[in-house]
């Protein structure tokens, strides 16, 4: 009972999208501040919660198997993140035709400060072979999969949580991929991968895989139902593409859509990321097709989450006005105008438009 308490009163300020497997939205307010307090990230789920027996198991194509515990982890030298994490699925809702999948609305993202080993130093003590390609990655978490299988070989009635990263990308200290035991300065929350998890930076965030259990280095690149079935790319037009690094993106956190607003000089804020980033220019149109202005963006105060941007608009003329919001990046990369549509509704990075009305 006290569980359920716990569990209930950590979730309150979410939207729940789904109660089983929990998935829930951050509030709007979430996307104000620099760092998401824990109990307003969102929270994304493919089964219930699992029991875990707190040990994480380091093996496969090693010379040194081991296994690993959370004093054995906190003894390591400590690395503190703050990383944006998205859902693939962010955005789900405003493609058409609507894609299958849980029904995420625009506020399946979160910045929240990550503590934890580095995942490469956990690899050199384990000593991948030299035949080494790919670094799996199982959660606790398994169950029945909710929705439809598409690998043939998916077992539907108890399938694990497992995904891969390219061994020189998992291995690689630059990369800064965390093995995480607390998030903004407490240990981990049961929703979001107690005892220990991955936290992978500029990716979404279905490679931070929760509640880690096993690690292997493998010689064989990784197929599974979330690697090479779901989080797929299934264009319509060319081969299918895996869901990897996060696509630019800027929403707008100020005013709220639809909201009723005084005639006047309004401040226009709002966030911006990128996983090829940072973001450089984020611009600002206040017609379905006019001039673009170029908002004020913050520099990056740290190399893997969100940035600030503002816009000075003189809101004189009584009537509905549209914003839209538009970012670039470091690699060139500009918000499309419409959803990249896809079979399964992934990676959704549109151009936002809302209307407000001025009085």
């Amino acid at each position: 009972m006290a569980v359920t308490h716990d569990l209930d009163a950590a979730r309150a300020a979410l939207q729940m999208i789904n109660p089983a497997p929990y998935n829930a939205e951050a509030p709007p307010e979430a996307l104000g501040g620099e760092i998401t307090p824990t109990g307003q990230h969102y929270v994304r789920s493919n089964f219930a919660l699992p029991a875990h027996d707190g040990k994480l198991e380091v093996g496969g194509a090693v010379e040194h198997p081991t296994t690993l515990t959370l004093d054995d982890l906190r003894a390591m030298p400590a690395h503190e993140r703050a990383v944006t994490l998205e859902c693939a699925g962010n955005g789900r809702l405003e493609m058409r035709p609507l894609p299958t999948g849980e029904p995420w609305g625009d506020y399946a993202v979160s910045t929240a400060r990550w503590t934890g080993a580095l995942l490469a130093d956990v690899l050199t003590q384990a000593r991948p072979a030299a035949d080494g390609v790919d670094v799996r990655f199982e959660g606790a978490d398994h169950g029945a999969y909710h929705l439809q299988p598409i690998l043939p070989e998916t077992d539907n009635d108890d399938l694990a949580f497992v995904r891969a990263l390219p061994l020189a990308h998992a291995a690689d200290p630059a990369a800064e991929i965390l093995i995480a035991y607390e998030m903004n300065g407490e240990p981990l929350t049961a929703d979001h991968g107690a005892p220990f998890r991955i936290i992978v930076p500029h990716w979404y965030a279905v490679a931070s895989v929760k509640w880690l259990k096993r690690i292997d280095v493998l010689t064989e690149p990784y197929t599974g139902e979330f690697q090479t079935g779901h989080y797929m790319y299934e264009w319509p037009d060319r081969p299918p593409e895996p869901v990897d690094v996060m696509r630019v993106r800027a929403r707008i956190t100020d005013p709220a859509a639809g909201s009723t607003m005084s005639s006047g000089t309004c401040t226009v804020r709002g966030k911006a990321w990128s996983g090829t980033g940072p973001v450089t220019r984020v611009d600002v149109s206040l017609t379905g097709e006019g001039e673009w202005h170029a908002a004020r963006l913050d520099p990056p105060s740290a190399p893997y989450h969100w940035q600030d941007w503002a816009f000075d608009w003189e809101a004189n003329d009584v009537g509905r006005h549209t914003l839209r919001a538009r970012a670039t990046d470091a690699a060139g990369n500009v918000q499309p105008e419409v959803p990249p549509w896809n079979r399964l509704g992934y990676g959704n990075n549109a151009i936002e438009v809302i209307y407000v009305d001025v009085v």
